[in-house]
Order: structure tokens, then C-alpha cells, then sequence
């Protein structure tokens, strides 16, 4: 057995020596939120799958705008409007460049992934959906990626159906394919689930559904702040990004389309700029992306949006996930040593996310006592009430790593947790 576990050791020396090594305490630098101290104690900021902290670049780039050429965009020949525009535009190119998307026109800039999935469920999902038709959710879905479509299948008199999910919180995807027949006009799936942290293989669904000829829609909110995404390899027909999760401004995201699904699509609001021409009698619509962009949009917003591309670029993604890999397995096997203390979510592919309830506690409770000693962790439903009720738990504590979390900061969290079970005891 000890030459066993040496050997064992000895392999997985091998393998972080292999590893390119992230250099986190000047990455750290970077972000001024993360210097800060609360009651005497330095933050350990661990609620990333609800925002991320931003680089200086990132609060640079909105900072410049404002002060530096802050004017309305595609409207104004005037040399602030024209810098103002090729700003926004040149984040759009930056934004196709980073999903590996065709076209630059096959990027909406919006305000994140819930107004996408609004987007494509209103502007495709009413205009498809008949009487009888079937829309494919997972059972691990947000709710941004539940509520529009029971709001369009209601309308439409269609039939939401649910994939299954296993007791570790991974799809089942034999269910997922017998799921999938003539009924079936869309399939919209998570890729990152964020109150698990299950990957769930987006890509081999993809292909499963368009063996069907059914589009799919992907909800990226959680996976691009931990892996390079490529919806040209994945073959997704929609892909949804949040900027605030991926170290960007608020208020502010993507949808990717193929540009004949969007093209073959109505406007889902109706303003300025999404507009070619109006009169009472008839409005003619701008081609793809002003179609569906209606009105005056979140300029700053999507001028920080390509900053934090940018930044992104200039990071390894082996690094970020060799690094996040090992923070997730010494925070859950850190947290599994404490009594009575269950960790929910346990699929073999997993994002820096780990769910958890201590037995007695209430999660809130945890949140609370947790964040007296400095601890920043999200308590509750995370929006994604199907799953608790799932697995049997009003809520869990979640903690959700970045790449400038560390070791230390999760030995933080296990005192804190500590402290809850010497609290309840």
C-alpha cells in the first residue's frame, strides 16, 4: 500500500509539474477590490458564480469612456461620436473573436444572458411554436433559462420537457435523447451549472439534437469565466455570455446566433437603430446586429465587456484551470472534513464551484457567521429552485472559486465553517 500510495504521489507531482503555474499573487494586483479588509480582516471575496471582481483595465476602460468620449454611437458624424463607435464596434469583433464566432454581426450585445434567453424565446420560440410543439430544458437550469420559456410555451399552448439529472448532479443523457422527437423545436441547456458546478457535454447534446434538426441554445453565463468557449466547435446555434461573470461591467452580455437563424427572426423590441426605415404605413428593419439592438445600448458597458476580453486573452487557460482544479479539490476535500458537513454535487466534470449544507444549520445562518470572520459565500436557491428541490434542500452554501482565489483564502472558509458547527453544536 505505501509503495502504492507513493507511486500515486508521485504521479500527481508529475502531472502539476506538467501544469503551467499561475502567478497569483501579482494577478491579485490586478483586481483593487480584493486589497480590501472588513472588520480587521482581509476579504476573502468566494461568491464568483454571482459576480466577479473586475481588473483596474476593466474600471480603466468604462473610466476613460466617460470622461474621455462619451457619445451616443452610429448616429453622430462628429469625430467623439465616430471614436465612440469604433470603440463599441471593436468590442463586438473582440467579443466574436473570444466565442470563435463567423461574423461580428452574429454578436447582440444585451444586457446579459436573461435578456438573451428572452431574446430567443420570444423572438424564435412565439414565432415557431405551435399547439403540441416541445421545448427541452435540463432539470439543473437557472431560472432565467425556466421562466421565459413557461412564459412562451403558455402563450403558444407547447409543452416544456425536463432532462433528469442524477443524484451526483450530472444530465442523463440516454434520457435527454429518447426526450428528443418530431415534437421537438428547440433544446436550451446550461453548459456550467451554477449552483453545482457540473460541465455538462454540451457539445455531444449539440450533435444529439441536431440529429433531429433541433436548434440549441447554450447558456454560457457560467463557463466562460473558466474555459475557452468555441461555438463554432460546439455547433451551438445560440450562445448566451454574462460580462459581469467573466470579470466585466454589470448590465452587460452577448447572444450569439447563426446568422440565418437571426436573420429569419422578427425584431424582439421595437426603438431607434433597429430600424432601416419608418413611415405609418410600414417599418423596414436594419440588418443583423441593429435588428436587435434597439435603442441607445450599454456603450460603457460594452466598451469594459472587451477590456475584460483583453484581459482574458492574456491569460493561459491550461493556467486558470489547472489552478481552479486544485482549489476545488482541496476546498472539497478541506470542507468534507467537518461533522456533519455534505458537499452537493459530485459529477466527474466540474467548474470551481462547491455546494454544501452542515447538518441543523440553515444555509443563511451559515452565510451569515461565515461572513463575520470575513468570508464573502452565497446562501440560498441560486436561482435554481428545481435543483434543491432535487436533492431534498431548501438551500445550500456555495462557495465559487476565480483564478485569484487561493489556497489560503479557502483555509479561511474551512475556519469560518468551522466556527458555524462550534456555534450549533
Amino acid at each position: 500500500m505505501t509503495m502504492v500510495r507513493q507511486a500515486s504521489a508521485a504521479a500527481t507531482a508529475a502531472r502539476t509539474a506538467a501544469q503551467p503555474m499561475l502567478d497569483v499573487e501579482r494577478v491579485r494586483t490586478d483586481f483593487p477590490l480584493l486589497m480590501q479588509h472588513r472588520d480587521g480582516k482581509p476579504l476573502v471575496y468566494l461568491d464568483n458564480a454571482a459576480t466577479t471582481q473586475k481588473p483596474q483595465v476593466v474600471v480603466d476602460s468604462v473610466k476613460q469612456y466617460y470622461e474621455g468620449y462619451n457619445a451616443n454611437i452610429h448616429r453622430g458624424v462628429y469625430k467623439l461620436s465616430q471614436q465612440a463607435t469604433d470603440a463599441y464596434e471593436a468590442a463586438r469583433v473582440k467579443l466574436q473573436r473570444f466565442v470563435n464566432a463567423a461574423q461580428p454581426h452574429e454578436i447582440i450585445f444585451l444586457r446579459g444572458v436573461t435578456e438573451a434567453v428572452n431574446l430567443v424565446a420570444h423572438s424564435f420560440g412565439r414565432t415557431s411554436l405551435v399547439a403540441g410543439d416541445e421545448v427541452v430544458i435540463s432539470a439543473m437550469e437557472h431560472h432565467s433559462n425556466i421562466v421565459p420559456w413557461q412564459i412562451v410555451c403558455e402563450a403558444t399552448r407547447a409543452r416544456l420537457r425536463i432532462v433528469p439529472m442524477t443524484d451526483e448532479g450530472e444530465l442523463e443523457l440516454d434520457e435527454f435523447e429518447g426526450l428528443i422527437s418530431a415534437k421537438t423545436k428547440l433544446v436550451a441547456l446550461v453548459h456550467v451549472s451554477n449552483s453545482l458546478g457540473t460541465i455538462n457535454p454540451v457539445k455531444e447534446m449539440v450533435a444529439i439534437a441536431h440529429g433531429h434538426n433541433v436548434p440549441v441554445l447554450v447558456d454560457g453565463a457560467q463557463a466562460t469565466p473558466h474555459m475557452a468557449v468555441d461555438v463554432q466547435d460546439l455547433d451551438c446555434d445560440f450562445y448566451a455570455l454574462s460580462g459581469h461573470k467573466m470579470f466585466g461591467p454589470t448590465g452587460i452580455g452577448i447572444l450569439y446566433g447563426k446568422a440565418e437563424l437571426l436573420n429569419a427572426m422578427p425584431p424582439y423590441q421595437g426603438g431607434g437603430e433597429m430600424i432601416r426605415s419608418v413611415c405609418f404605413d410600414k417599418t423596414t428593419y436594419a440588418p443583423l446586429p441593429a435588428k436587435f439592438e434597439a435603442g441607445t445600448p450599454n456603450i460603457a458597458g460594452a466598451i469594459g465587456l472587451g477590456a475584460a476580453v483583453d484581459y482574458l486573452n492574456g491569460m493561459s487557460w491550461d493556467a486558470i484551470h489547472a489552478h481552479e482544479d486544485d482549489l476545488l479539490r482541496y476546498a472539497t476535500e478541506s470542507l468534507e472534513t467537518i461533522p456533519g458537513l455534505h458537499v452537493l454535487g459530485t459529477a466527474k466534470e466540474k467548474a470551481s464551484v462547491v455546494s454544501f449544507v452542515l447538518d441543523g444549520v440553515h444555509a443563511h445562518d451559515i452565510g451569515t457567521i461565515v461572513d463575520k470572520e470575513g468570508v464573502a459565500i452565497r446562501t440560498g436557491h441560486h436561482c435554481t429552485q428545481p435543483v434543491m428541490e432535487r436533492l431534498g434542500v431548501p438551500a445550500t452554501a456555495r462557495a465559487s472559486f476565480a483564478f485569484y482565489n487561493t489556497r489560503e483564502e479557502v483555509d479561511a472558509l474551512v475556519r469560518a465553517v468551522h466556527r458555524v458547527h462550534e456555534v450549533f453544536s
